[in-house]
């Protein structure tokens, strides 16, 4: 992560709190431990998400609705465990909304982040303000969703789409942007080599999110260097996330899933990404980057 002395700048944007532990907690820690300077940028505070246990149900939208807040407070101590050095809400504190899943009523919100989605109103005011942060951080390295959003989700289709739409309105020219995505191959096996606790749900790996084809990774990065710093992250999350026995984790609904033991990304923009020798593939998302920039 250095050249001549000077740290990678990576720049990693997310739709709600728990989603940077869970698709790329070990490339942000690692790249941190590394010495790479790591700012995270959130559009929503989740508001709309379901809470696991009974104690703090009492937050959920339907009820009190300071799910939010208390989000926020799980996202900063994840960001601590990930040696985050910088948290931003898109646009502040506030500016959008958890949209929660397409066609409930929670979409319809004036501040729903649905509505930055590419021809929506507010498209060009969210993609006007990550364009701020993209010159203020003046990344070397732009990690984000794939234009799916991962499994779909309307927030993280719309921060796909805001980051495309904030790129060239950025003075900064960032040097690659790469997306989080789950190879199909190493992905089903991960799913297929688990054994699922008892009173947890088995699901395939289809079944929890899209799968990318296999000769899209660009970058594999490793997580064992920060596998305990990942797991602290996702434990911060204890409203969203349960770690389970082993490399295993169950959201709401749970459904026991694997942690991989890799992270993978594709280039959405930007330089490609060297190939290793024997036409390995990297795993440093800033591989072949000039750092002095």
């Amino acid at each position: 992560m250095y050249v001549a002395d000077v740290p990678a700048r990576l720049l990693a944007v997310h739709a709600h709190p728990d989603d940077e532990s869970l698709t790329m907690a070990g490339t942000l820690a690692g790249a941190a431990l590394a010495g790479a300077e790591v700012t995270l940028v959130t559009a929503t505070l989740g508001e709309e998400g379901e809470v696991i246990g009974d104690e703090l149900q009492g937050l959920i939208a339907a009820r009190a609705d300071q799910l939010g807040g208390y989000r926020l407070t799980e996202l900063a101590a994840a960001g601590a465990a990930l040696g985050v050095r910088e948290r931003v809400m898109l646009g502040g504190l506030g500016a959008f909304r958890d949209s929660g899943m397409a066609g409930t009523p929670s979409a319809e919100h004036p501040r729903a982040f649905i509505r930055a989605q590419r021809g929506g109103p507010d498209h060009d005011r969210a993609a006007r303000a990550l364009a701020r942060e993209i010159d203020r951080v003046r990344p070397h390295v732009l990690l984000t969703y794939d234009e799916d959003g991962g499994y779909g989700h309307p927030d993280h289709v719309a921060v796909h789409q805001v980051v495309l739409a904030a790129l060239p309105l950025a003075a900064w020219p960032v040097p690659r942007v790469l997306a989080v995505i789950r190879p199909r191959t190493v992905t089903q096996a991960d799913f297929a080599a688990l054994t699922t606790p008892p009173g947890y749900l088995a699901a395939a790996a289809d079944e929890v999110g899209f799968l990318a084809a296999d000769d899209s990774v660009a970058v594999a990065v490793p997580v064992t260097a920060a596998a305990a710093r990942r797991r602290a992250a996702l434990a911060a999350h204890a409203t969203q996330v349960e770690l389970l026995p082993g490399e295993v984790f169950a959201l709401s609904n749970r459904i026991a899933q694997p942690l991989p033991a890799a992270e993978y990304f594709r280039v959405l923009a930007g330089s490609p990404v060297p190939v290793g020798p024997d036409w390995t593939v990297p795993a440093d998302v800033a591989a072949g980057l000039d750092l002095d920039r």
